[in-house]
């Protein structure tokens, strides 16, 4: 109430003629991609900061078709997108891919132990999250659920292009579990086209209550993270760069759950485990501005992810049972994931006979070495892949968007007893295309086919390492943009789309029924997705998304749930920007019950209020004050897929400084 009134007394000062700066009119808080067939939700840095975000989970869940496994903490946590992806066993089943600049990041299915989100979400500007498989080829194979794509902050996102020093400071503070956020930028522009940023982060949070008042188990952390970034451009019309960022992540838990999903010790014991992560890209660009055949950028980057845990002695009930000798053999299992890819990747423009193409074309190369652990054989990873998509504009109402990949893949195993080598290749791709009326209604439609070639886990398995999964999807949707539409200034937006995937030839899940060691015939999943924001000049505005989907699994004509099908749910949020200084908004989340025969999830609606304040002028101009309050009611709910409960009320108060 005290920031409205203010913002109210600031407008008042601006009729009396003082400047509080450059307004944006009719936008809302997320922009709805309807220019393409691809379903793709951005968020930008906007709102990344003004969700207060402890996790990358926190920051995408508000996309449809985006379901979390957890979510409010770095480890036991996972994304799931349109039923695959993370899931209460692995952490990852190669159907979500999670890029950082460019570089491959994340692990394979290590048992009980997840390792997608292990990263913190102040180094970045922007996440872009392209769901199901049609947008997918430039970004690897065997994509079901999607893509989720980091983009690291820059110098000049802080200097603005000026010489001399830049940063800033924020500080943020959670009362749910004691939270406590410090995360620093220092950005040096000596030059023109030279420009270099440190960032160091420290995030550590306590245990959190549930909305019955109940701690949440293995819900504590303390993550320090830091980012080291440089960018030189140089050559004629400055048309290449070269540029180079590194980031870390690390975490030290000491006598916690082996199993990161459970909230409490089970038959599985405790550990103490270290986890560090890190990321480098180096990238070369060139974009000259007199050839339009040429936007080149050829990058090499690097991602490890090392987890050395051990066994707390005594911490399992099963010590002196013939069974104990598996559980010690997972507890003491150190894991090492080393990622190093070389991509070449161009764009280029052309007509020909009245179509205009976007080309872009791309190599890669790619390496990845498994340290071998009990569960998790170790080897070599190493893939050549090709692809091509080819964005063609005839006239002013067809886009059509052929894609196709090809990937070879040999796999080396550090056990000769598993045999091998083994390789194989495939051949993927999709086409899809789209028809805009020329008054902001479009249609589109698309219909893609991947193929996910045998990991490093299928060396075991003489089955399996003949196998590659295979996955259709084909999509159907509209979109509207318009503007001026119930008032003078305003701007309505609405996407939606209804897709069905099959996936066959399985690998990834052992069959829900049946003997162990036996897989599902088929994977159905089919569900619609829908983004809508309208804004009017005055600064009203609405996002709302929705999203619902239905699996089944299917084994010797026996259909069943299938067990990673996400609940139903929808997102309303409502709010008000005041030029540029104050922006208040309300959040409703909410899931339907969840029916599905392999878990049980009541339906809940949780309210989020968030509140931003930025001074345009006087002594506080500069700084940035952002209050939240999640789940204001103190709901006491579970989300579906999640293995505990979600955290109950929680105020987050930021303050942020520029200088």
């Amino acid at each position: 109430m005290l920031l409205a009134l203010q913002a109210g007394a600031a407008t008042a000062q601006a009729t009396d003629g003082a400047f509080l700066g450059t307004v944006t009119l009719g936008e809302s808080k997320r922009e709805v991609q309807t220019d393409t067939a691809t379903p793709v939700t951005v968020v930008d840095e906007d709102e990344i900061t003004d969700r207060q975000a402890g996790t990358i989970a926190e920051l995408i869940d508000s996309v449809p078709g985006v379901s979390l496994v957890n979510g409010s903490t770095p480890q036991g946590s996972g994304i799931n997108i349109r039923g695959y992806g993370a899931n209460g066993t692995f952490g990852t089943d190669q159907k979500v891919a999670v890029q950082i600049d460019g570089a491959s990041v994340g692990a394979e299915e290590l048992y009980r132990i997840g390792t997608q989100l292990f990263t913190d979400p102040f180094l970045y500007k922007q996440v872009e999250v392209i769901r199901g498989t049609v947008g997918s080829f430039e970004y690897g194979s065997g994509i079901i659920g999607g893509v989720v794509l980091l983009e690291t902050k820059d110098a000049s996102d802080f200097t603005k292009g000026e010489l001399g020093l830049a940063g800033s400071q924020t500080l943020s503070f959670d009362s749910n579990g004691d939270g406590l956020t410090s995360s620093t930028n220092l950005a040096w522009q000596p030059a023109k086209n030279v420009e270099f940023l440190a960032n160091y982060t420290k995030r550590q949070q306590d245990l959190q209550d549930d909305g019955n008042g109940d701690l949440i188990g293995s819900s504590e952390f303390s993550l320090p993270s830091y980012m080291l970034k440089g960018k030189y451009t140089f050559g004629a019309a400055e048309a290449q760069y070269l540029s180079f960022s590194y980031s870390d992540t690390s975490t030290s838990e000491n006598d916690v759950p082996y199993d990161t999903f459970a909230t409490t010790t089970d038959s599985f014991g405790n550990v103490d485990r270290d986890v560090q992560e890190s990321t480098a890209v180096l990238t070369y660009g060139w974009n000259p501005a007199d050839n339009d055949l040429i936007n080149l950028t050829v990058a090499l980057s690097y991602a490890d992810q090392q987890i050395d845990q051990s066994y707390v002695p005594g911490s399992s009930q099963l010590e002196g049972t013939p069974q104990f000798a598996s559980v010690a053999g997972l507890a003491n299992a150190d894991h090492r994931y080393q990622t190093t890819k070389l991509s070449f990747k161009n764009t280029s423009l052309f007509n020909t006979g009245g179509i205009d193409h976007e080309l872009r074309t791309g190599l890669e190369l790619i390496r990845k070495e498994r340290e071998d652990a009990s569960s998790a054989p170790g080897g070599t990873d190493k893939r050549v892949a090709l692809f091509a998509v080819d964005d063609m504009r005839i006239g002013d109402a067809w886009t059509v968007t052929p894609a196709l990949r090809y990937e070879y893949s040999k796999l080396e195993s550090a056990n000769p007893a598993n045999g091998g080598p083994y390789d194989d290749n495939v051949v993927m791709g999709g086409l899809s295309v789209r028809y805009a009326f020329g008054n902001g209604l479009a249609l589109f439609g698309s219909a893609a086919k991947t193929q996910n070639l045998p990991i490093l886990d299928d060396l075991t398995s003489s089955v399996l390492i003949q196998q590659a999964e295979t996955a259709r999807t084909y999509e159907l949707g509209a979109s509207y943009d318009g503007r001026d539409l119930f008032a003078s200034g305003d701007r309505f937006a609405i996407k939606g789309n209804i897709y069905s995937t099959r996936l066959t030839d399985i690998t990834s899940y052992t069959s829900a029924s049946g003997p162990t060691g036996t897989y599902p015939d088929s994977i159905d999943t089919r569900g619609i997705e829908i983004e809508a924001s309208y804004a009017m000049e005055s600064g009203f505005y609405i996002d709302m998304n929705a999203n619902i989907v239905d699996g089944h699994e299917s084994r010797n004509g026996t259909d069943t749930d299938w067990r990673n099908t996400p609940a139903d749910t929808a997102r309303l949020t409502m709010g008000k920007t005041f030029g540029e200084e104050l922006d208040m908004s309300w959040e409703l989340v909410a899931q339907k019950d969840g029916d599905n025969e392999t878990y049980d999830s009541r339906g809940f609606g949780v309210h989020n209020l968030r509140a931003t304040y930025k001074p345009q002028n006087g002594v506080l101009e500069g700084s940035e004050i952002r209050l939240s309050v999640e789940n204001a009611f103190d709901r006491d709910y579970q989300p579906a897929l999640s293995t505990r409960p979600a955290p109950g009320r929680n105020i987050k108060l930021s303050l942020a400084r520029m200088f």
